[in-house]
């Protein structure tokens, strides 16, 4: 019987895992979540913070870096590649077997770049040379400043998961964007077939903050409202997904598919529910459809194998979606408002995460530097 992995693969979902550590590459956790038929990864300067400093699993290699004179920033990105290429290689048999749709791992750019054009696409592509596998992704965000990065990496045959996109109108251009890179690639004579490129929705964080507005204004009496709560982020996920349908089905994207090119899937990307009142499977149960990718905490990828139920939901209710977002808009909420909130809040988030993996780092070398000559 195939568990629920297997079953969204039938309707053309994958499931990745939004989550990395050393210890669960070493140990055997990600091979076995990968042979459960989780066929990607994806991790972000958060991800990484939690497991460099609140574990040991990096100590002898930040030590042996600390010996060679190796700058917190050199530690930072030997370590993260490191992991990064491990797990490439052990999500390579999913790349292959898929043709190149999928086994990926991704990597994020430093945060402090999201409104620096230059820094990105330089930063990228050095990541991506480093790296140096077919089945990595560099994570971009999709700031007004990263959409142009974007289009200049596609162009130039790196895969991109772009990050952090809230609204319709962010992914409109993250889509053109794409499309416009590959464009590129091809009038150069370069191998469009080889490229690849997701776009990373956030889905609970607007749930999150549209319910919070939701809510001050149902304290003015206006009980109506309480039917529109909860229902935000998926009706905007809802409608990304006809967008997507709409540019991947349109005359231009197709002539660019005759030649090799692969669509950009939509990667649901911040699935863990947030409100405990709310399912735990919420933004997987209704976001199942083809061409499409859910990317998953532990909880919620532990919830997903438990009770998820698999149906081709992305697809479904649309006018319902159109009815929902026009409702918040009618209630006096701007989407437009919180999500542009959203994408600033999100890039400073990991930015901070960013920083404190770096103090810590700093503190761990001085530490082991320590022990070891007091050990001597």
């Amino acid at each position: 019987m195939l568990n629920t992995i297997q079953q969204a693969n039938e309707v053309g979902q994958s499931i990745w895992y939004d989550n990395i550590s050393r210890g669960s590459i070493e140990s055997g956790a990600l091979q076995a979540l990968i042979d459960q038929g989780v066929s990607g990864l994806t991790a972000n300067p958060t991800i990484f913070e939690k497991a460099i400093s609140t574990s040991n699993d990096y100590d002898d290699a930040l030590l042996r870096l600390a010996d060679e004179g190796k700058s917190v920033n050199d530690i930072y990105e030997d370590l993260v590649v490191s992991d990064i290429r491990a797990a490439a290689d052990l999500l390579r048999p999913a790349y292959d077997k898929s043709g190149g749709v999928d086994g990926y791992a991704s990597l994020e750019v430093n945060p402090h770049l999201a409104h620096d054009t230059e820094g990105t696409v330089e930063q990228a592509s050095r990541f991506f040379r480093t790296l140096d596998r077919p089945n990595v992704l560099i994570k971009v965000p999709a700031t007004p400043e990263g959409v142009p990065a974007i289009r200049r990496l596609i162009g130039q045959g790196v895969n991109v998961n772009v990050t952090l996109i809230f609204s319709l109108e962010a992914y409109r251009q993250v889509q053109e964007a794409y499309i416009a890179g590959l464009e590129d690639l091809a009038g150069r004579g370069g191998d469009i077939s080889r490229v690849a490129s997701v776009a990373s929705f956030f889905v609970s964080r607007v749930d999150t903050a549209v319910d919070n507005e939701l809510t001050g204004k149902l304290s003015g009496g206006n009980g109506e409202l309480s039917k529109l709560l909860g229902k935000a982020a998926v009706a905007n996920a809802k409608l990304a997904y006809q967008a997507f349908l709409e540019t991947f089905g349109s005359e231009r994207f197709l002539a660019l598919k005759a030649n090799g090119a692969k669509v950009q899937r939509p990667l649901w990307a911040s699935t863990g529910t947030k409100n405990p009142e709310y399912s735990d499977v919420l933004y997987v149960d209704t976001l199942m459809g083809p061409d499409t990718v859910n990317t998953m905490p532990d909880l919620t990828l532990d919830a997903f194998l438990d009770h998820g139920k698999v149906a081709p939901e992305v697809t479904e209710g649309v006018a319902d979606a159109k009815e929902a977002l026009e409702g918040v808009a009618k209630a006096g909420v701007s989407l437009e408002a919180i999500t542009a909130q959203l994408l600033a809040d999100g890039v400073k988030a990991f930015a901070d995460s960013f920083d404190l993996l770096f103090e810590n780092i700093g503190q761990k070398r001085s530490e082991l530097v320590l022990s070891q000559q007091a050990s001597r």
